[in-house]
């Protein structure tokens, strides 16, 4: 079951989402003494010397801005001298005019003049096409991501590095913290279930920044696959930041990753309940709580009294009802539930997710997996990254089976990505 599916054509789009307030965590990291820096508020700071003199690529988006001024590192490169000879959109764009699944065209950025590439979907040779005519000799990557393997910026910094290695160019990495922090959870991908939300043998919470990420797959999975490693990669690496902070502790601000990852908590939940995408249940895409609400119209207040039986930690589930506007049950009343976040340090977004369904097969006969699919089960075998947690889940076993059948796997990747971290914990 290997492909190169990605989100585009397997998610309906619609229009952006409205950032929330986050607060609590937020409140407290005002007035926290140390002030955390982004690998791009680093090299900004020290007039982009790191780059200059050299012809530079960018793979970027929103998020890709300074903390200060949240000007675009593009537009302030530009503006500061360095030659920018393209920019690289992923999904959603360089912009981020773009829905889930779908992405900007290629066309000539009218603030800088520099040609903005569509790379989402690229892969290592067309990467290599688009360095070459831009006459790339150093790209640096620039993105927040948010943990998850099945978030897609990664898989497009992957692709990026293997070009890169092919073409004997410079990569660099500018750093920003994990979301969700350093640790890493859940099961690991296999091969013959690789598509675009999950190229290569990684775990579902990675627990790694875009950096450590880059230097793991530079020394572990591109020669593993009989790729060539990038001979010089730096990582310009997050000042005053600790794995044991989650984002709302680094005082820095949240621009949304993806137009349905609003607030940074939408980001703590989303390595689990992005698993509904993979149901008949919508996901809460088309309300203005993403990956908080989840529920479908046959779902009643019967599954958050089974939830709240199940007293996981760091989260409480409240009966909810909601239309969602696009995407799947557009215009029809769900019921279901929104996760509320208590404790944020103590979330495991997949066990939670895993209860949830296990609550939903065991309540509602009309659980099901999303239809039109060609093999059914398919989505969720590729988010999962094998189709043991499904064949479990169809068979009938608890919650704590299924989240201990990836113990040992999880164990070892573990292990395996220690050398590649660059950041600890603070406490």
């Amino acid at each position: 079951m290997s492909g190169t599916i990605g989100r585009r054509g397997l998610l309906i789009g619609g229009g952006a989402l409205a950032a929330t307030p986050v607060i609590g965590h937020a409140a407290a990291a005002q007035g926290r003494r140390r002030r955390v820096r982004t690998g791009a508020d680093v090299v900004a700071a020290k007039g982009w010397r790191e780059l200059r003199g050299q012809r530079v690529g960018v793979i970027t988006n929103p998020t890709g801005v300074l903390s200060d001024s949240l000007n675009s590192i593009v537009d302030a490169m530009v503006a500061a001298g360095v030659t920018v000879g393209g920019v690289f959109g992923p999904e959603h764009g360089f912009r981020g005019a773009a829905q889930a699944g779908s992405s900007e065209d290629t066309y000539v950025d009218e603030r800088t003049g520099v040609t903005v590439y569509d790379a989402y979907g690229a892969d290592a040779t067309t990467f290599a096409r688009f360095f070459a005519e831009a006459k790339v000799q150093t790209v640096v990557f620039d993105i927040q991501d948010v943990g998850a393997r099945f978030y897609t910026y990664i898989w497009t910094m992957y692709d990026a590095l293997i070009a890169a290695g092919q073409l004997g160019l410079r990569f660099v990495i500018l750093d920003r913290p994990n979301p969700v922090g350093g640790r890493a959870r859940g099961p690991l991908l296999i091969d013959g279930f690789t598509s675009g939300v999950g190229k290569d043998r990684i775990v579902q919470q990675h627990g790694l920044t875009a950096g450590e990420f880059a230097r793991y797959a530079n020394g572990v999975l591109l020669p593993a696959a009989g790729k060539k490693a990038v001979a010089d990669l730096d990582v310009i690496r997050v000042e005053g930041w600790k794995t044991d902070e989650l984002y709302a502790d680094t005082g820095l601000p949240w621009i949304l990753p993806s137009p349905n990852m609003p607030t940074p908590t939408t980001a703590l939940l989303y390595p689990g309940t992005c698993l509904f995408e993979a149901t008949n249940l919508s996901e809460g895409r088309g309300t203005t709580k993403p990956f908080e609400l989840v529920g479908a119209p046959y779902v009643d207040h019967r599954w958050a009294t089974d939830l709240a039986k199940a007293k996981l930690k760091g989260v409480e589930f409240r009966e909810a009802y909601f239309t969602p506007t696009f995407s799947k049950h557009v215009g029809v009343v769900c019921g279901g539930v929104q996760v509320h976040v208590t404790d944020p340090s103590a979330v495991d977004a997949i066990a939670v997710a895993t209860q949830m369904m296990v609550a939903l097969r065991d309540r509602y006969d009309d659980f099901a997996w999303r239809s039109g699919d060609n093999t059914p089960g398919r989505w969720i075998d590729l988010l999962t990254g094998s189709s043991r947690f499904r064949t479990q889940l169809d068979g009938g076993a608890s919650a704590a089976s299924i989240t201990a059948a990836w113990r040992a796997e999880l164990a070892a990747f573990d292990r395996r990505r220690q050398p590649y971290l660059l950041y600890r914990r603070g406490r």
